[in-house]
């Protein structure tokens, strides 16, 4: 049963990229351009977002464990720390430079032509690469 509601989860999800537009780098990079030609449509994007996500922490906070079994997940720390900032920001800096974030640019591959896969193989690339950096970082050694 969970598989079949992550599948249909992660479908409606997809389709919600692809409506608003999240998959087109286009409309991402007007959004990001606030000194020139601005689109501000991805703020509704974005209200569109966080009211349900709202609500729902507040449904998951007044329950035990989730509706389909296992168990919530532990907060994460309240603070701001270097892997916070600096993660944030390469996910800035990648997201300005090429109009798309990790779950956009997966439900583009299918279309996104060469940039889009290459930016799909760099984001794969980094991902593998960052757990032995920061655990390199975090010894003291050098990469």
């Amino acid at each position: 049963m969970r598989l079949i509601a992550a599948f249909f989860a992660g479908g409606l999800f997809g389709l919600g990229l692809l409506v608003s537009g999240m998959t087109d780098t286009r409309k991402v990079i007007g959004w990001l351009d606030i000194f020139g030609n601005w689109d501000p449509t991805l703020a509704f994007v974005m209200g569109g977002a966080i009211i349900p996500m709202a609500i729902a922490w507040q449904i998951a906070a007044r329950r035990n464990a989730p509706a389909l079994g296992g168990s919530f997940p532990a907060a994460p720390a309240p603070r701001i720390g270097r892997n916070l900032v600096i993660g944030s920001v390469l996910f800035g800096a990648g997201w300005g430079l090429a109009g798309l974030c990790p779950g956009p640019a997966i439900a583009s591959i299918t279309w996104g032509g060469a940039g889009g896969a290459v930016f799909l193989i760099a984001m794969i690339l980094g991902m593998v690469a960052a757990p032995p950096l920061k655990q390199s970082l975090e010894s003291g050694q050098t990469a």
